[in-house]
């Protein structure tokens, strides 16, 4: 934009700022003012950003905003005004404009203000001005809190915005093509005038001081900028070594580039004649056809036979902005030796007095929501970036304590799983969201590395916090599901390449990592999570109450002689009244209970022209059944029905029947957490699907500029896939041939040693299946699964049969079935008012096909156009109203079936008129047969392999456990609706065992060995009943065995049968670990049960001894709360009930449980070391389920035995 065209009031303030003689600048007497001027004209601009635009076309940064802050800094008004002033015309353009604009227009525009923003980053290369900041920041930072005024807060806040912005500006492109790794960039140059005006010390000020807590947001940005273009381990290897050693990474690419080049000249050479031919000769190819049927027919010479292709000469197929790879982060370019020293020594500095402080407090203003939007992305890049030089620069964990450990990996994978889900919703903001994901990736990366090197520790604490750290990681199930999500939803369109490769190695170290920690482990335990679907009925609100009969029959008193005034036409009926709604969805033949249901409502509302009116009207629209009264009744029948109307019990909702389509039904999602065995070749073999395998080609078909470390990670998860899971034909895809043959004709083919023998491995298993399987080449063609690479090698048949992972599909319609299947739809197609689905499966000759099945293969022949052309029929709306002989039929068959086990399946079974099961419990309530519901469900009885001794002997039924047997934790997902609401029934709340329960049980178990743990079930049962009776108030009391003796007892399936004939609880959830003692068993009781199990030795043998007195200590921990049974019994001395703390001795297993995420010590200098124990027995701060403690005991006993 040119100088004379700008706004005629912008210009003659900007004339008033100064003027610039030599390097001297004058100022106005209006200077102020007009600073003032600007920032209030930039406040009012417009969505073009006009002022912006034409204040940098005219470089009033340059020329007098910088000379008159270096100038006059002691002018502290005009001071803070520049400033501003300067905050805002270096705001990034993103900010300006809120994102990057589509059209043209608004484009331009951008690219404008960007390119002005780029000339100020320029001019603020100058040491001067940043000694001027600094000395100013300094100054301020001097000043004690009492001293700081509000003014001083708000400076030193915009000095560090101003160098934020500064630092922000990204690089020219043209500048960056220009020049060269090694030369001097701008953002070299600004960086070098920040470490030389002493900027950077200040920065680590900040960052330590206790009293500057409130800047660490910004310095962390700041810091995150100056090191935008380096690379922490280019950094970390600066110094180290000789200048052969630094740049030995370089050597190596020059040789690969330097071979490639040789090759290529040995193949011209050979390619080149002894004698120049002026005709080159025609050729014809045998067995490749042109575009007719002959041959193709070669103009060229020989040497050119190899590169000939069909789409020589075709133009390139353009590919769709929507479809194009997504692309690159800014690429890392080497600053010059100087910036990469001095940026080298500020990341030690940083290291030793700043990381771990800053990165609490960063953190701690994330999770309480202190901070702006997005700002946890500084957070993750600066773990990246910081433990990554650590580990490159002698690691040293204690320098990173804060960022390693459970929490961190934590919240790092929280991150990374919202940034997944926000870029599959926010599909317009998917690019923004992959670019996050990214960091989050990295960050989770650099935490596994970490975790790893302190493996190799020289210090047995280091490596013992790692053991912790990776038995907490490998135990969860969201870390082990984590990268085949990745893997899964990776789209080449949104997500660069670099994302992928970060993807592969850290997928790759991962499982290298849990592969280490799985040896030498026979039973690795890990939580597994299982989502666990159900289909239930929508919840119908509770019905108000209903009157009783004696106020309805008051009522009618009170109707009659109004309703007697209706019959006479006294009182004129209203003419607006339809008793169906035509607008529903429910058809008018259907809502013949919601008219009974209105007439009922407006009687009881002392409506009666109403009433009579909806009566008549639907007598005319449902003459059929004399529901509403015959055709020809006279006022008597009218006023009979009325009063039978208003005293029945109509339900005031009419919930949906068990009949209905399941589209109607809810569903309800339920997570079941359990532990199981962890098998890596069974996790592994999650990877073996086609998204994995199609992103590792993608990835290797830039081999030539990967990396040596990425394509090693890419080779060895195709070799784990081939070799390991023995799924070789996996990999039997053309597009990774065509890569294997790129490959081996590459001169410089021996620098990828690894991937050639991959190649000649995978080529080689294929044409020996080919031998074989003639179909392998036309499978070239797809990406394959599992179950494909199954039928590949031992037969195409084989998997339909019953076997493998196809058994659960449906099996396939013959022609035969479909032809059968066509005739019957022809044959019950004409039959009215039957249901055509229901007569076809009568018919079906095939067996084992559901209705589902039939209404789809129906639409699939094109005999029907959608599954909505055969409707359920509704049952349970013809009769509404119950008989007097159908009330004494359902009374009858109610004390028929009282006692049986489904007393309302029963009646459902023999009752004459078909009723909805909602509607025969509603009447049972109605004549007084049950109080409740819950008499109407059905009592489960618990599967059992045979009766127990306990059983055999007296025949005590054994107590009812809830969720105590897996079959009732692993039930059906389409359960009846009465066996679920049996499940929910708390029957053995209410159970009350009998006088001399378990007493032959208990001399079974005596007999057996089981003397003390019945002694300590004996103290625990007498110590609840005393507490009972002295504190008259009963709650749930946990048994809690504290010895492996009463361990091993409370596993025993006898042990348990008696505690269920005693009335003990199971767990009832897997938040619960231990049985307990229910709270409705009375004192006297428990003492019954406890004199039950006591035992009675042979004659002359002390018998009934009386129950020992108790210890101080047992009275001190039962006032509380008596949580801690177990522990008194006669063989050995009271032991108080543990209490969980961060670290717990325990002599009898010794073992502690360590885990440094739990307790306060995580954000110290260093990581917590771990207590000396085995892998195996690195627990958390919960109490492990018993299947885990178990376990546990079992490898000590085994180190013990050692």
């Amino acid at each position: 934009m040119d100088w004379y065209m700008m706004n005629c009031e912008l210009l003659a303030t900007c004339s008033a700022l100064g003027y610039l003689e030599g390097d001297v600048y004058h100022r106005e007497p209006d200077c102020l003012e007009s600073v003032k001027d600007l920032i209030r004209y930039l406040r009012h601009e417009d969505e073009t950003r006009d002022v912006r635009q034409q204040l940098g076309a005219a470089q009033i940064l340059q020329n007098d905003l910088l000379p008159i802050l270096v100038q006059y800094p002691q002018d502290k008004v005009l001071f803070d005004a520049v400033i501003r002033l300067m905050v805002n015309l270096t705001q990034p353009a993103l900010l300006c404009f809120g994102k990057v604009p589509a059209d043209a227009t608004s484009r331009h525009h951008f690219l404008q203000v960007l390119s002005y923003l780029q000339a100020y980053k320029e001019a603020f290369a100058s040491e001067k001005v940043f000694v001027v900041l600094s000395e100013k920041l300094y100054n301020l930072l001097q000043l004690d809190w009492e001293q700081r005024q509000e003014e001083d807060m708000l400076l030193i806040e915009r000095i560090l915005l101003l160098v934020r912005n500064v630092l922000h500006v990204p690089p020219d492109p043209a500048e960056e093509q220009q020049g060269v790794d090694g030369d001097a960039s701008v953002h070299d140059r600004v960086l070098w005038a920040l470490h030389i005006s002493g900027m950077d010390d200040l920065l680590k000020f900040l960052a330590s001081a206790q009293v500057e807590q409130q800047w660490a947001l910004h310095v962390l940005e700041i810091i995150s900028l100056m090191f935008r273009d380096q690379s922490p381990e280019e950094l970390a290897a600066l110094g180290q070594g000789t200048a052969g050693a630094e740049h030995g990474e370089d050597t190596r690419e020059l040789e690969t580039l330097r071979q490639r080049e040789l090759a290529e000249k040995r193949t011209r050479a050979l390619q080149r004649t002894s004698r120049h031919s002026r005709f080159g000769g025609s050729y014809v190819l045998q067995g490749l056809k042109s575009i007719g049927d002959r041959d193709v027919v070669f103009h060229k010479g020989l040497h050119n036979l190899k590169s000939y292709s069909h789409d020589l000469g075709k133009e390139p197929r353009r590919v769709p902005r929507r479809r194009q790879a997504a692309p690159e982060s800014e690429p890392s370019r080497r600053s010059a030796r100087n910036v990469r020293l001095f940026l080298r020594h500020f990341c030690q500095d940083f290291l030793q007095g700043c990381y771990n402080r800053l990165m609490l407090l960063v953190k701690d203003q994330l999770v309480r929501e202190k901070a702006q939007q997005h700002d946890e992305t500084y957070y993750l890049w600066a773990t990246a970036f910081f433990m990554a030089f650590n580990r490159c620069h002698g690691f040293r964990p204690e320098l990173v304590s804060e960022t390693v450990g459970v929490r961190a990996f934590h919240f790092i994978e929280q991150n990374l799983t919202n940034y997944y889900e926000m870029a599959l919703i926010d599909k317009k903001e998917a690019t923004t969201w992959a670019r996050r994901m990214h960091l989050a990736l990295k960050a989770y990366q650099e935490l596994l590395r970490t975790v790893q090197e302190m493996d190799r520790s020289p210090e047995q604490a280091v490596r013992d916090s790692s053991q912790v750290i990776k038995s907490n990681i490998f135990y969860l199930m969201e870390y082990r599901e984590l990268f085949l999500a990745l893997f899964r939803k990776f789209d080449e369109s949104k997500q660069p390449r670099s994302f992928l490769r970060d993807l592969v190695e850290t997928a790759h170290l991962f499982l290298h990592m849990l592969e280490r920690f799985c040896r030498g482990r026979a039973n690795l335990v890990v939580q597994s999570k299982r989502v666990r679907r159900k289909k239930k009925k929508p919840r119908v609100p509770a019905a108000p109450a209903q009157p009783s009969a004696a106020e309805l029959e008051q009522l009618w008193e009170e109707l009659a002689p109004q309703l007697q005034a209706c019959l006479e036409g006294e009182v004129p009926l209203p003419e607006d009244v339809v008793p169906f709604d035509a607008a529903s969805e429910t058809p008018v033949e259907e809502q013949r209970a919601e008219a009974l249901l209105r007439i009922q409502e407006c009687l009881r509302g002392s409506l009666l022209p109403q009433a009579l009116r909806l009566l008549r009207s639907a007598r005319e629209v449902w003459p059929e059944g004399d529901v509403f009264g015959a055709t020809d009744a006279g006022p008597p029948e009218e006023t009979q029905l009325l009063r039978e109307i208003l005293l029945a019990p109509l339900p005031s909702e009419f919930p949906s029947e068990e009949e209905e389509d399941e589209e109607e039904e809810e569903e309800e999602q339920t997570v079941q957490v359990a532990e199981k065995e962890f098998n890596f070749l069974d996790y592994l073999k999650r990877f073996a699907c086609a998204p994995v395998v199609r992103a590792l080609v993608l990835l290797l078909r830039g081999y030539a500029r990967n990396s040596p470390r990425t394509n090693h990670c890419a080779a060895r998860l195709l070799h784990r896939l081939a070799r390991q899971l023995h799924m070789e034909p996996l990999l039997f895809q053309l597009s990774l041939f065509a890569l294997f043959h790129r490959l081996l004709s590459d001169p410089a083919a021996a620098a990828y040693q690894e991937l050639v023998a991959l190649a000649k491995f995978i080529l080689g298993k294929f044409f020996a299946l080919a031998a074989t399987n003639k179909k392998a080449f036309v499978e070239l063609l797809f990406w394959k699964s599992p179950a494909t690479v199954y039928e590949m090698t031992k037969g195409y048949s084989s998997l339909q049969e019953g076997e493998g992972s196809t058994r659960s599909r449906v099996p396939p319609w013959t022609p035969q079935e479909e032809q059968e299947l066509r005739e019957l739809y022809w044959k019950y197609k004409e039959v009215e008012g039957g249901d055509i689905i229901a007569a076809i499966l009568a018919q079906l000759p095939t067996p084992g096909r559901t209705r589902k099945q039939v209404v789809k293969q129906l639409v699939r022949m094109g005999l029907a156009s959608s599954a909505k052309d055969f409707p359920r029929e509704r049952k349970g709306t013809n009769i509404v109203l119950w008989t007097q002989e159908q009330e004494e039929e359902l009374t009858r068959l109610f004390e028929e079936f009282q006692g049986s086990d489904d007393v309302l399946g029963n009646i459902m079974k023999h009752l004459t008129a078909r009723r909805s099961r909602a509607r025969v419990v509603e009447k049972l309530l109605g004549l007084g047969l049950v109080a409740e519901r819950k008499e109407l469900y059905k009592k489960r009885r618990r599967k059992s392999q045979g009766p127990g001794p306990g059983q055999a002997a007296t025949g005590v039924p054994a107590m009812p456990a809830q969720h105590s047997s897996g079959e009732d934790e692993d039930s059906e997902e389409d359960e009846d609706e009465d066996e679920d609401e049996a499940e929910e029934g708390p029957m053995e709340e209410h159970w009350v065992p009998e006088e001399g329960a378990g007493q032959d049980l208990a001399q079974h178990l005596h007999q057996e060995g089981l003397a003390g743990p019945l002694r300590w079930l004996e103290n625990c049962l007498r110590r609840v009943a005393g507490d009972r009776e002295e504190d008259g108030v009963s709650h749930p009391v946990p048994l809690v065995p504290l010895t492996e003796e009463n361990e091993d007892a409370m596993e025993d399936r006898r042990f348990q049968t008696l505690l269920r004939q005693l009335g003990l609880r199971p767990p009832a959830s897997e938040q619960e670990s231990f049985w307990r003692i229910p709270a409705a068993l009375t004192p006297q009781q428990l003492r019954r049960a406890a004199a039950s199990i006591a035992h009675h030795g042979p004659p002359g043998a002390p018998q009934d001894l009386p129950e020992p007195p108790r210890c101080p200590q047992d009275v001190a921990a039962a006032e509380p709360q008596p949580a801690g049974l177990g522990s008194d019994s006669e063989s050995e001395e009271p032991v108080p009930v543990p209490v969980p703390s961060p670290v717990q001795p325990r002599s009898k297993r010794r073992r502690e449980l360590a885990n440094e995420d739990e307790d306060g010590g995580s954000s110290g200098t260093e990581p917590a070391p771990a207590a000396p124990c085995s892998k195996e027995d690195e627990e958390d701060e919960d109490p492990q389920p018993r299947g885990r403690r178990k376990r546990i005991r079992c490898l000590e006993e085994e180190e013990e035995e050692d």
